[in-house]
């Protein structure tokens, strides 16, 4: 059976990429008329009523999710053939799996920007379980975005995770994941890990031939240490890789916002608060009012000498004569004018 023309009100156009367990499509939404990624599951999984609830389950949980670097989910649904689907943010651009082997400084960048995106899911209660390469989106203007949260889950709790069956690619694989154990929020640090790892030397951190092979080796066998096969990536870099690729969770960076903090990527950045620079006008402003009120001081003390000096002696008033006052000089601004009347008060209280 192919895949329907149609699914809800999304009208699906070409597909984007194929997976063992669903399709992603190009799709417009007839409703809001933007463009659309819809997923639709593989004909065979719809066959299980259970991963269908979950999945369907899941993906609502995603929907709250809302962050610069994860991927939107709008919406969910169950096609007329009986498949579920879901629908998401449509991101331009490539995987990080089609990049290769990038610089240090890259690296870092697309690792910091999915940390951010997976604090965010973690902080909500939503532990990815399937990042890869395939799995972070890098959009035309540079942005990381965490793709398909609540598949992985979904697909865990069935029959589908039966030994010798891998759900997402190995190679990003934690331990815990692998040996079927619990898992946390510390294993998708240990997959971003090994994304980053593989950014940096150009290759995984274990090379193995089967399931088991990778299991062995992560058991007992050790991972190079990338600055051997990248000279160039930076110490403190290398640190955190390899602790993020630790076996025992406990031992990886505490958190995804503690491992962008441990690659010197530094907290979620925050928008600045605007503080108005202080014009050369408003300066101007205030040293013409510092000049005047120097001056209407010196007009006080200059009045209480005078009085004080003229108040004293004989009750008779001194002979009355005849009083030349000269005009203030004009300054050329207001804070010269300030200076012209101060001096004009000094002369004026030092004459007889």
């Amino acid at each position: 059976m192919g895949a329907p023309s149609l699914v809800g009100r999304y009208r699906l156009e070409r597909p984007l990429g194929h997976g063992g367990m669903a399709t992603v499509y190009l799709a417009q939404d007839e409703e809001l008329h933007r463009p659309v990624a819809v997923k639709l599951l593989a004909e065979n999984l719809a066959g299980n009523a259970d991963f269908r609830v979950r999945f369907l389950r899941e993906a609502r949980l995603a929907a709250r999710l809302s962050h610069p670097n994860v991927v939107s989910v709008y919406d969910a649904g169950e096609a007329e053939d009986g498949r579920p689907y879901i629908v998401m943010e449509y991101v331009p651009g490539r995987t990080l799996g089609e990049l290769g082997r990038v610089s240090p400084d890259e690296a870092v960048e697309l690792a910091v920007q999915a940390c951010r995106g997976l604090a965010h899911a973690h902080a909500a209660g939503l532990v990815h379980r399937d990042v890869k390469p395939q799995n972070l989106l890098l959009r035309d203007d540079g942005t990381v975005k965490v793709a398909d949260f609540g598949i992985a889950r979904a697909a865990e709790t069935t029959a589908l995770t039966q030994v010798g069956t891998v759900l997402g690619t190995a190679a990003y694989l934690s331990p815990e994941q692998a040996l079927g154990e619990h898992v946390t929020a510390a294993a998708d640090i240990y997959s971003l890990g090994a994304v980053l790892y593989e950014l940096l030397a150009g290759r995984p951190p274990y090379e193995f031939d089967s399931l088991a092979d990778l299991a062995a080796k992560q058991t007992s066998g050790q991972i190079t240490p990338v600055g051997e096969l990248a000279p160039e990536v930076p110490r403190n870099v290398e640190d955190a890789v390899m602790r993020s690729l630790a076996r025992n969770p406990a031992y990886r960076p505490a958190s995804a916002a503690a491992f962008a903090e441990e690659l010197g990527g530094g907290a979620e950045p925050t928008v600045p608060l605007h503080v108005p620079a202080r014009t050369p006008h408003r300066a101007a402003n205030n040293r013409l009012w510092l000049a005047l009120a120097a001056a209407v001081l010196v007009l006080a003390v200059v009045l209480a000498i005078v009085l004080g000096t003229r108040g004293g002696g004989s009750a008779s008033p001194p002979p009355r004569r005849q009083l030349v006052v000269r005009p203030i000089p004009h300054g050329t601004n207001a804070q010269q004018q300030a200076q012209k009347i101060a001096a004009w008060l000094r002369a004026r209280a030092a004459r007889p």
